[in-house]
C-alpha cells in the first residue's frame, strides 16, 4: 500500500497516555501505536495537553465549568469533532467520545466505528455516579450506536450485549475483534524491590486485585470472599479512583474489618506504573477478577502473560478470555438485570472457594499461569488486531 493511499484515521477516547485509568485507555494506547506502523493515525483525548506527535488534548470547554459532568463530555466531544477535519475514518471509544465521533460523521460524510468496551444500559448504577447525566450519557451512546457504520465488540459476549441492548443495530455491522496484550511489556518480573516497599511478602500467597473501585468491578464481594481466605494469605489491592463517596465509603469500611481480623491486608489507592503493577502480578500466586460487568477484562490478560494464575467471574467476556480449568478457574454467577448477584452471599462463597482451591495447589496455580502466558502470547497479539481493524477500516471506504 503506497503512502498515497494510507487512509487517515482519528482515534476518539477519552483516555490516553499518561492519563490512563482503565481498560479502554489501555485498548487505545496499544491500537494506536500499532496502527501507526500501517496507516495515517491521530488521536483526540480528553485532559492535560499531550506532546507525542499526532496526538491532539481538548480540556472541558470554560464556559460549562460547573456543569454536570455529562454536559462537560458533551462539550468536549463537539471540539473533538471540530478537530476530525481530514479524517477518512473516525472511531471513538466508549460514551465519552461517542459523540464526537458521530458529529464527525455528519459533519464530514466519513464512516464512524464505535468500539463497545461497555454499554451504559448494563450499567445502572452510573446514575448513582452522573445523577441526569446518565441519560445524557445514555442518549449519546444509543445515537452513536444507532447510527455507526460498524461496532467492534471486544467479545462474542460483548456483540450479544450490544445487539440485545439495542435490538435496532443490524447484526451484521457489530464484528468481534478481540482486546490485546503486549506479551513483550507485560511478562514475569523476578524482581522484589517493588514488593518490599508495598510490604508484600513473597515467601507467603497472595491474592491480588486490580482496578478501580466501581461496582462493575465487584471489590466489595471480594473484600467479603476474603474472610474465607487462611490466615497466612496476603489479599493486596491495587485499588483506587472510586466513582462515588459511597462505594469508596464501603470499600474503606470492609478492608477495615478485615484488617481487625488478620494481616497481610495490602491496599495501594494510588495507581502505580505498569512495571510496578507487572512485579506484584508475576509474584502473586492468584490474580482474582470479581467483576459482575465485564465485556472483556483485559486485566486478566495483563496477570496471564505475567505467569499468573486467575481467578475470575463467568460473565461477559471474560470465559473467553480465562480457559477454565486450563489457565484459571470461573467462578458462577446468576445475574440479576442490573448485573449484579442475586444471591452476592452464593457468589461470594463460590469466589471464596475457587480462591481457597488454588491456594491449597500452588502447584497448579503456578501451572495454570504458565499456561495463561502460553494462551496471551498465541491468541491475543496487538499486530494482528490492528491487521483487522485496519481490514474493517477499508471495508467501509469501499
Amino acid at each position: 500500500m503506497t503512502d498515497s493511499a494510507r487512509l487517515r484515521v482519528d482515534l476518539l477516547t477519552r483516555e490516553y497516555p499518561p492519563e490512563v485509568y482503565g481498560g479502554a485507555g489501555v485498548h487505545v494506547e496499544y491500537l494506536a501505536r500499532e496502527l501507526r506502523r500501517i496507516t495515517d493515525v491521530r488521536v483526540h483525548c480528553f485532559g492535560a495537553p499531550r506532546t507525542e506527535p499526532g496526538v491532539r488534548a481538548y480540556a472541558d470547554p470554560p464556559a460549562l465549568t460547573g456543569a454536570n459532568a455529562a454536559l462537560r463530555t458533551m462539550g468536549v466531544d463537539l471540539e473533538m469533532a471540530a478537530g476530525c477535519a481530514g479524517a477518512d475514518v473516525v472511531h471513538s471509544h466508549t460514551w465519552y467520545a461517542n459523540l464526537a465521533g458521530h458529529t464527525a460523521k455528519l459533519l464530514y460524510g466519513v464512516p464512524h466505528v464505535v468500539t463497545a468496551h461497555s454499554l451504559e444500559p448494563l450499567r445502572p448504577w452510573k446514575a448513582e455516579q452522573l445523577g441526569g447525566g446518565y441519560a445524557l450519557s445514555s442518549w449519546c451512546e444509543r445515537t452513536a450506536y444507532e447510527s455507526a457504520d460498524a461496532i467492534v465488540a471486544v467479545s462474542a459476549g460483548m456483540r450479544r450485549d450490544v445487539l440485545a441492548a439495542y435490538p435496532s443495530v443490524d447484526p451484521d455491522r457489530v464484528h468481534v475483534i478481540y482486546n490485546g496484550i503486549d506479551t513483550a511489556q507485560y511478562a514475569p518480573d523476578p524482581g522484589t524491590d517493588v514488593l518490599a516497599r508495598l510490604g508484600i511478602d513473597p515467601a507467603l500467597p497472595s491474592v491480588v486485585y486490580v482496578g478501580r473501585i466501581t461496582r462493575q468491578k465487584g471489590l466489595p464481594h471480594l473484600l467479603r470472599a476474603a474472610r474465607e481466605l487462611p490466615a497466612d494469605t496476603q489479599l493486596v489491592l491495587l485499588a483506587g479512583a472510586p466513582d462515588t463517596p459511597e462505594i469508596a465509603a464501603e470499600v474503606e469500611g470492609l478492608v477495615a474489618e478485615l484488617r481487625a481480623g488478620r494481616s497481610g491486608v495490602v491496599w495501594v489507592a494510588e495507581m502505580l506504573p505498569k512495571s510496578e503493577v507487572i512485579q506484584v502480578l508475576t509474584h502473586a500466586t492468584i490474580f482474582v477478577c470479581p467483576s459482575v460487568y465485564e465485556p472483556m477484562g483485559i486485566v486478566n490478560l495483563e496477570a496471564m502473560a505475567c505467569e499468573t494464575a486467575v481467578v475470575a467471574t463467568a460473565t461477559g467476556g471474560i470465559p473467553e478470555v480465562v480457559a477454565d480449568g486450563e489457565t484459571g478457574l470461573l467462578v458462577p454467577i446468576e445475574q440479576a438485570t442490573d448485573s449484579t448477584p442475586v444471591d452476592p452471599a452464593r457468589f461470594e462463597a463460590d469466589l471464596a472457594a475457587r480462591l481457597n482451591e488454588l491456594l491449597a495447589a500452588p502447584e497448579r496455580a503456578a501451572a495454570l499461569g504458565r499456561a495463561g502466558r502460553h494462551r496471551a502470547v498465541e491468541h491475543f497479539s496487538w499486530d494482528a488486531i490492528a491487521a483487522r481493524t485496519l481490514d474493517l477500516y477499508r471495508s467501509l471506504r469501499g
